[in-house]
């Protein structure tokens, strides 16, 4: 489907307005709060630019404008009623619906074969190392999360994370498997590659 705004930022926005009216500072001292880095990229300027980009689509609207003292004057937004439905439709889509996604290691694994096996073999190594310390970072987070009282349902994306972290783990040792097994492995044929593929 389509939408009028389609950035992931604007979901979290759409989010947090559903809770009631926001200035965009304190949308950005929430997401900050709430460690939403971790799940879509943002700064204060994509923050205030996805807020407009609402606001056009008429799923935001200006709430209040008030002025303190001498500092400028600061608009709240509220959710409109286009807003909420837009905010449901997208979320239940993206549970329900698996789309293809481009990470950018799979990009480096479609292009594998131009560097030499025993190189690849080590960078895969050393890949698999910083995954398992991402993992045990993670995995800590939660344990502690949940330990100060905070409700698993609240870290189900960070579980998520952890098993998507096990399952790159899995698939790099067998990788790595198939690439130094001295007997069947791949370094032969694609040592022969190389050598062909660059002949002067």
């Amino acid at each position: 489907m389509n939408r009028k705004v389609s950035n992931p930022l604007a979901l979290a926005v759409l989010s947090y307005l559903s809770r009631g009216p926001m200035h965009p500072y304190d949308m950005v001292r929430t997401l900050r709060d709430n460690a939403d880095g971790r799940s879509v990229k943002f700064t204060p300027a994509s923050v205030y630019m996805v807020v407009q980009q609402l606001a056009k689509a008429g799923f935001v609207a200006e709430h209040e404008t008030l002025r303190t003292g001498m500092r400028p004057e600061r608009t709240t937004y509220a959710l409109t009623e286009a807003g909420r439905e837009e905010w449901h439709r997208w979320l239940r889509e993206l549970i329900e619906d698996p789309r293809h996604e481009y990470p950018q290691f799979v990009v480096a694994l479609s292009l594998l074969a131009a560097l030499p096996p025993g190189e690849v073999a080590d960078l895969l190594r050393e890949r698999s190392h910083r995954v398992a310390q991402v993992r045990a970072q993670t995995q800590a987070m939660i344990n502690e999360a949940v330990g100060a009282g905070l409700a698993p349902l609240f870290l189900v994306d960070e579980e998520y994370r952890v098993a998507l972290l096990d399952a790159e783990a899995a698939f790099l040792e067998r990788l790595i498997e198939r690439i130094s097994d001295s007997e069947n492995g791949w370094a032969g044929p694609w040592t022969e590659h190389l050598n062909q593929a660059y002949l002067p």
